[in-house]
């Protein structure tokens, strides 16, 4: 089964809108520069994301979101704890946002 990461940052208000942009950008790039140390290919199924425009007002002060979808639980986790892109992602854009929240989920697990 696949699984969902979603992400959820809190971007520094003092960031410009070009900053926020490029953020969101090196996210989303993610998806085709994460490769897989086997099949030295992109791995990341499906990924989307973007800055928060609910109605709601239950946002908890997180201004951006982002959804990245995983064919296996090994791949997520090569992902989050091997993968060089998105280590340099994280060490390049840590420093941009406040704080992150994230929950994994795999499809039809209830």
């Amino acid at each position: 089964m696949s699984i969902v990461h979603i992400v959820l940052f809190k971007l520094k208000s003092s960031l410009s809108d070009s900053e926020k942009k490029e953020f969101c950008d090196d996210m989303l790039s993610l998806r085709g520069n994460c490769v897989h140390p086997t099949s030295q290919k992109p791995y990341i199924v499906a990924a989307s994301g973007g800055v928060d425009n609910s109605p709601e007002g239950a946002q908890g002060g997180f201004t951006h979101g982002f959804v990245v979808e995983f064919a296996s639980k090994e791949d997520r986790d090569y992902y989050v704890s091997h993968d060089p892109a998105h280590q340099a992602f994280v060490k390049k854009n840590s420093p941009r946002f406040e704080d992150v929240r994230v929950i994994d989920y795999e499809k039809g697990v209830y």
